[in-house]
Formats: structure tokens, C-alpha cells, sequence
């Protein structure tokens, strides 16, 4: 196996394990089982554990920040209700709780602010839903920092392939999402299912049942991103929930079909039909790693939005000011003007916060206006006041939003942008954005981890101390650390 993500060429590119799955007649849960196995036993490369200890970072931050969102207070609400014997930590209060109400809980935590990590071109948010069911599990059983991590890695790693199995070139968007269904919810139950299977120690012939198990438990219909309604904010939760559910069937002996994935009544021709693409699953498994794919968010906005305020904020290093500007022309992927820049007189006008977080122009004026908290936008940029400041509006309501043919090209294994400024002065000045930043090709640092997760409502300090998941500190010592921290926030 080896640590490499594809594009033409990777800069995060790393040494080669030992040896590397052949496909021998073994079905892909199969084969997904066998090297799941296999790194339980030898772990994965100081790369990829880097990598999810980022990962950690940012999806314990982005919890913290949503532990008075009302999804979380009805999730923790209910689990109380359902009681049980506590093992695992809820990130919401600190409480004591069993694993799937401690994964249930976190997962809802980690998708509630929709500043969770991406997968592209899947557009589907892996970690929120494994990362919570793998830490809840790991505490319960003492695992190790680094079993954690590879567990980690291993159910981000299929959540993100079985995305790709359901992504269609042609189409240029995710199947999945065609259908109405939330990926991120459907996959990310059977990544969540394999992690905790790892760390709950199960055998190669048991991780294929746990696969086959969270198969049939995978759930989510995206009709509230039309007409409104706040369950979809626990779907990465429920995902989390089922797979812990998942590998503590398989490992008490509940069997599933080997052939769950591509199986003429399997996974993905269940939730698929035959535009399905079942190599995806298993070529290179172990080679190559769309975990390294992984887009984290800066800025706590829909993620169409994110090149367009690194144009502005680059534009804004070079002196731009708002009283300068005559009239910007924002430049987007043609798929994506839907959803930020339609209908433009909205767009223009946010309704709330929220609303201006789904904007093009008001995130542009935002980046351009703002006091350059966080990493450049921040929270403060989407309450309702922010959205109804008379400044911001002025000068959204002279960004004009344009498909852009480059950029329409490059997405959506990237969500390019072109910001072109026209000055009183006469002067243009433009700046275009290939790369996202958060991206494999303009990583954050662990700096700029920090302090998003400071932005979030943590300390840099405990956001230090979750590097040492690659260490010595186990997710049972980073569990206390965080009750003791919440005890005197």
C-alpha cells in the first residue's frame, strides 16, 4: 500500500507499506475487509495519521462550536431519555454516554454548522460521520491514539469511494444526490461501521458482515435543502449511530452478504441503479487515497462560496477597499449559480445569516468589508445583524455573478472562482482561484487549524494537545481533557 492521492501528480505523495490487496475473486467487501484488517493489525504510514489528526482537530472544533445549535440540544435530549451504560463522551455537555448515543450525539454536532470537511468531487462530508463513531469507540475500549487514527482513516477511506462509485462523469454530479439521497448519510454509515469494527478488533470475515450490516442501515433524503427543516443536520449523527450499531452486531455474530456492494439487490445498485462505477471501490485500495482528497472549509459558509472570498480577500491585500470598487464581477461554475447566485436579487439581499452564507455576492462584500477574523471570515460574518449591515448589502448589490468556462471545467474536483474588480479609478484588477484553500494543493496549517478551532470556541491549546493522537494520548486521556475543559468554559 501507499499514500498517494491522484491528480497529475501529488505534493502530499508518501512511502509504500509492505504489500498491496490483489483482487483474487474476493468480492470488494471482501477486499475492503482484508486491508482494514491488515492495517488494524499494522497500522498506516506517519502521513495518513498526520492527516486525521487534522481531521480530529477540525471536527472536534466544529463540534464544540455547535453545541447550542438546537440539533444537538434535541439529540442529547433524547438520548438521555433512552439511558444506558456510559462509556463514550459527548462533546455537547460532557456527559457520560453509551457509544451509539455518544456517536449519535457528536456526529449530529460535527454536520450542524455545515463546516465539516469535503470530499470532491463526491461533495459528500466524510468525517463527520465516521470520525464521531471511531472516537466514541476508541474511548470505549481504550484504544490507542494512533489505532484511532488508522480506524479513522480506513472508514473515511470508503465513505469517500463509495461516493466515487456513485459520482457520474457524464452527468457530473453524484447519483446519489440525482435521487434525492444524502450521501454523505448513506456512505458514511458504512465507513463509520468499518472504523468501529477495527477498533472493536473484529476479524477480517467479521468487518465483511459489518459492511453487509451497515448496508442496510445507511439512510437520508436531502428534500430539506429545498423546502426547509432542520433533520438533515443529523444525518452524519444517525450515520455514526448505525455504525457503531453495525460492528457490535457483527461482532455478536449477525451475519451480511458478502457481495452487499455490487450485488445485483446490493448497495449500490439499490441506492445507484446501474450508474454505478463498483471499480471505484477497489482500485488501488491501499495505493492510492481519496482521504488526502478531503477539502477542509476556512470559512463557515457553503463551500461554492470559498474561492470567491479567497479572490477577495487576495484582492483585498492589494489594497482594495469597498469605496473603491465601481462594480465586481464574480465568475462561477455554471452547476453552482444555482445555489449561490439565484436568483440574484436574493443573492444580493440575504434574508438572514444563513441565507448569506449561501450567497456569492454577500460572502464576496463579507470578505471585503469585514475585520478579517478567524481566517479572514468568520461567524461573526453570518449572524443577522452582519447580513443586514447597509454597508455589506451596498456593495453585494455590485457583484454581478457570471458562469466562467474555466472554472465551470475544473469543477467539481475543485470549486474554482474569478473575482474581477472595476475600479472608480478605472483600474481592473482580477484574481483567479484554481485551488481552494483548505485543499490537498493549499492545505491549512496546524497554525490555521487552531484557529479555526479557536473561531469554533476552543483553546489552542486543546486543539495542541489532539495532535498527540499520533502519540501517546489515547482518545480516553483527550476525552477528559475536553469533560475538564467544558467543566470550566
Amino acid at each position: 500500500m501507499s499514500t498517494s492521492v491522484p491528480r497529475e501528480g501529488n505534493p502530499r505523495a508518501t512511502r509504500a507499506l509492505e504489500s498491496s490487496p490483489h483482487d483474487d475473486g474476493r468480492t470488494p467487501a471482501q477486499q475492503v475487509a482484508d486491508l482494514a484488517a491488515r492495517v488494524a493489525r499494522e497500522g498506516l504510514p506517519a502521513e495518513l495519521r498526520d492527516d486525521l489528526a487534522a481531521r480530529t482537530v477540525d471536527l472536534l472544533g466544529n463540534c464544540l462550536g455547535a453545541r447550542r445549535e438546537e440539533p444537538g440540544r434535541i439529540v442529547s435530549a433524547v438520548v438521555d431519555e433512552w439511558g444506558g451504560t456510559g462509556t463514550s463522551t459527548s462533546f455537547a455537555d460532557g456527559s457520560s454516554l453509551p457509544a451509539p448515543s455518544a456517536a449519535l450525539v457528536n456526529g449530529t454536532l460535527a454536520h450542524s454548522l455545515d463546516f465539516d470537511d469535503t470530499h470532491l468531487p463526491s461533495v459528500l462530508h466524510p468525517s463527520a460521520a465516521v470520525l464521531p463513531a471511531a472516537f466514541a469507540v476508541a474511548e470505549a475500549v481504550g484504544a490507542s491514539g494512533p489505532a484511532f487514527l488508522d480506524a479513522a482513516a480506513i472508514g473515511v477511506e470508503l465513505t469517500c469511494r463509495l461516493g466515487m462509485a456513485g459520482y457520474d462523469e457524464e452527468l457530473g454530479n453524484s447519483v446519489f444526490f440525482e435521487y434525492g439521497q444524502h450521501a454523505t448519510a448513506i456512505c458514511g454509515a458504512v465507513g463509520a461501521a468499518v472504523a468501529a469494527g477495527m477498533l472493536r478488533g473484529l476479524s477480517a470475515e467479521q468487518l465483511t458482515s459489518t459492511i453487509g450490516i451497515a448496508a442496510s442501515m445507511g439512510a437520508g433524503v436531502i428534500e430539506a435543502n429545498r423546502t426547509g427543516g432542520t433533520v438533515k443536520r443529523v444525518h452524519c449523527g444517525w450515520a455514526a449511530h448505525a455504525g457503531v450499531a453495525a460492528a457490535d452486531l457483527a461482532r455478536h455474530g449477525l451475519t451480511g452478504p458478502p457481495t452487499v456492494l455490487e450485488g445485483r439487490f446490493g448497495f449500490l445498485q439499490a441506492f445507484c441503479g446501474d450508474r454505478v462505477r463498483i471499480d471505484e471501490v477497489t482500485e488501488g485500495l491501499g495505493e492510492r487515497w481519496e482521504t488526502l482528497r478531503v477539502f477542509y472549509k476556512p470559512y463557515p459558509c457553503n463551500h461554492f462560496t470559498h474561492a470567491g472570498i479567497d479572490a477577495a480577500l487576495a484582492l483585498r491585500d492589494r489594497g482594495v477597499r469597498p469605496d473603491d470598487v465601481e462594480r465586481l464581477v464574480l465568475g462561477i461554475p455554471a452547476p453552482v449559480m444555482r445555489t449561490i447566485a439565484e436568483p440574484p436579487e436574493e443573492k444580493a439581499r440575504p434574508r438572514s445569516g444563513y441565507h448569506g452564507a449561501f450567497s456569492g455576492p454577500y460572502t464576496v462584500a463579507a470578505a471585503l468589508t469585514g475585520d478579517r477574523g478567524g481566517l479572514g471570515v468568520s461567524h461573526a460574518d453570518f449572524t443577522d445583524a452582519a447580513a443586514a449591515d447597509p454597508a455589506r448589502l451596498d456593495l453585494a448589490s455590485r457583484v454581478e455573478c457570471v458562469p466562467d468556462d474555466e472554472a465551470t471545467a475544473g469543477f467539481p474536483r475543485a470549486f474554482p472562482a474569478v473575482l474581477t474588480a472595476h475600479l472608480h479609478s478605472g483600474e481592473t484588477l482580477t484574481e483567479r482561484v484554481r485551488d481552494n484553500r483548505g485543499g490537498p494543493y493549499r492545505p491549512l496549517s496546524p497554525a490555521e487549524h487552531g484557529t479555526k478551532f479557536a473561531m469554533n470556541g476552543g483553546t489552542r491549546e486543546l486543539a495542541d494537545r489532539v495532535w498527540d493522537l499520533r502519540g501517546d494520548l489515547s482518545p480516553r486521556d483527550l476525552a477528559a481533557e475536553l469533560r475538564s475543559y467544558q467543566r470550566n468554559d
